[in-house]
């Protein structure tokens, strides 16, 4: 079975695509390595999968819509679409709103418009965010929940990539399944997430920006509990319902306090943060909470680490990878 990775150069998509060639799946993996964050980074992630039998990488931008259907054109032996490129990111979506429309609306409706033609295609899965839930206030966000306020660009954008998935499963019958990730964190992660910044900040004894007082708590979500998750909703299209397109919520199901979070990082690398207080940043929102009930029952959804673990390996992964 040939499966086609977006962001594969990516945290997510890196760790996917191994999961998938150690399946012994072929993946065509394909990602622009922009430099939203160091592109060194991504291209050591597809160094670990540079020869592993089965794997092929083009690098391609998906909002070049004519390239993205040629891609399509030319593999339709193609059988799985696993699509987790995105331009990620709550604050730089506040200064560059139009990279974020250009890859999450464009290239999600061009990679749309492939997948329409495969002739084998089975399944697309792909990569929303819990940000779609915007300024709910109800705990624990469920997938029942509105998802009409939202309060970053980037939101709307993975909004919008939902609503064109449902508007193709209604047209062209495409079976689709939304996953909304919470916060994911672990070994090879991204540079912009906090768990990295506080862990460089601290082992280096810069000052931590900590917003909100650090009265702000996140549903973090483990690495290869998330792999896990993918890999079942890969296993398992929609079935006859109508239109064939489902959205989970794939959270730890436990939101962690920021403090408590920050302190968990501090034993693990072994010495105290320097904090600086800030308020409350735009776009950024108090709290999330994954319902995951629906995950459980559909794809055995269970996650299994702890933020203890969790940050334990990734602070010695980062030491290695830093050579601390």
């Amino acid at each position: 079975m040939t499966v086609l990775v977006t962001g594969a150069a990516g945290f997510i998509g890196s760790h996917m695509t191994r999961a998938l060639l150690d399946r012994g799946r072929t993946v065509l993996g394909v990602d622009n390595l922009n430099s939203y964050y160091d592109p060194a980074l991504k291209r050591a992630r597809l160094a670990r999968l540079e020869g592993v039998p089965g794997f092929r990488f083009q690098a391609l931008e998906l909002g070049d819509t004519g390239a993205v259907a040629a891609l399509f054109r030319a593999h339709p032996e193609i059988e799985q679409v696993l699509h987790l490129a995105a331009q990620a990111g709550v604050r730089y979506s506040l200064t560059h709103p139009f990279s974020y429309v250009e890859s999450n609306v464009t290239g999600h409706l061009a990679v749309l418009e492939g997948a329409k033609a495969l002739p084998r295609l089975s399944h697309l899965v792909y990569a929303s965010s819990s940000s779609v839930y915007g300024a709910n206030e109800k705990q624990p966000f469920s997938e029942a929940d509105r998802v009409d306020t939202p309060v970053s660009v980037y939101a709307a954008t993975k909004r919008a990539g939902e609503l064109l998935s449902e508007t193709y499963a209604r047209l062209f019958g495409i079976p689709q399944t939304g996953l909304r990730f919470f916060t994911v964190y672990g070994p090879w992660g991204r540079p912009d997430m906090a768990y990295w910044g506080f862990t460089e900040k601290i082992l280096s004894g810069q000052p931590i920006e900590l917003f909100n007082g650090g009265d702000m708590r996140r549903d973090f979500t483990y690495i290869d509990d998330v792999v896990g998750a993918v890999l079942a909703a890969l296993d398992r299209p929609p079935g006859a319902e109508a239109p064939p397109h489902r959205v989970y919520n794939i959270g730890n199901e436990r939101p962690e306090p920021l403090r408590r979070f920050l302190e968990v990082l501090e034993r693990h690398c072994g010495r105290p943060a320097r904090i600086v207080e800030k308020p409350m940043q735009p776009g950024e929102v108090k709290e999330t909470f994954a319902d995951i009930a629906a995950a459980r029952r559909d794809l055995g959804f269970e996650p299994a680490t702890t933020i203890d673990e969790g940050l334990g390996r990734f602070v010695a992964w980062f030491r290695e990878w830093r050579g601390l």
